[in-house]
């Protein structure tokens, strides 16, 4: 008798653990679940694609058209400017030139001087296109930016729109830099992975 108390003792115990395990695993990851990624994106998860874009940032201080405004200068001297922080609505064109050159989009977003030994950036912005197969749609960079190197590399942490799930990186390269009012034009150029 004692041989059939002890695995039925077994079963009810596991069976109370695995449902225990069960409710409190439900409870802990109520607010989140799995989906099929075919059934509820549709049609828009087909095979990835690597694109170029090539394009031209205006980044503009002087008036009366300024594009970027400081919001926070540095507390104390600083041989970098660490600290400041501007808000950018600049246009990006299709050549270095502003004025005759074909409006593609907005870099939309804010950088500031992170470091306090070189002159690097932090970068958030949103390249949103206003023209063509991707209007309205946009991609994000996050990342640092040493301006007075030749070529800077940042990444492309996402997307919206077409650049849903977007991955990949930007090469941003100084075309022209005023160092009496910091104007500059920056050409950019993005390798992006999107669907």
């Amino acid at each position: 008798m004692a041989k059939h108390l002890i695995p039925t003792r077994f079963v009810v115990v596991s069976t109370v653990l695995l449902f225990l395990c069960q409710f409190i695993s439900c409870q802990e990851e109520e607010y989140v679940r799995s989906l099929n990624p075919k059934r509820h994106l549709g049609g828009m998860m087909k095979k990835q694609k690597l694109s170029h874009f090539k394009f031209y940032w205006h980044d503009t201080y002087s008036a009366p058209n300024a594009t970027a405004v400081p919001i926070i200068q540095p507390a104390g001297p600083s041989p970098t400017g660490f600290g400041s922080v501007s808000m950018i609505d600049d246009p990006i064109t299709v050549g270095p030139d502003l004025k005759t050159s074909k409006l593609v989009g907005r870099a939309q977003g804010l950088y500031g001087i992170a470091s306090q030994h070189e002159v690097a950036l932090l970068m958030a912005m949103n390249f949103w296109f206003v023209e063509g197969k991707y209007n309205g749609s946009s991609i994000s960079i996050m990342g640092r930016n040493q301006v007075f190197n030749k070529v800077r590399e940042m990444p492309i942490i996402g997307g919206s729109g077409l650049f849903r799930f977007a991955t990949g990186y930007a090469h941003a390269s100084t075309h022209t830099f005023n160092l009496t009012n910091g104007d500059a034009v920056v050409e950019y150029n993005l390798y992006v992975l999107h669907y």
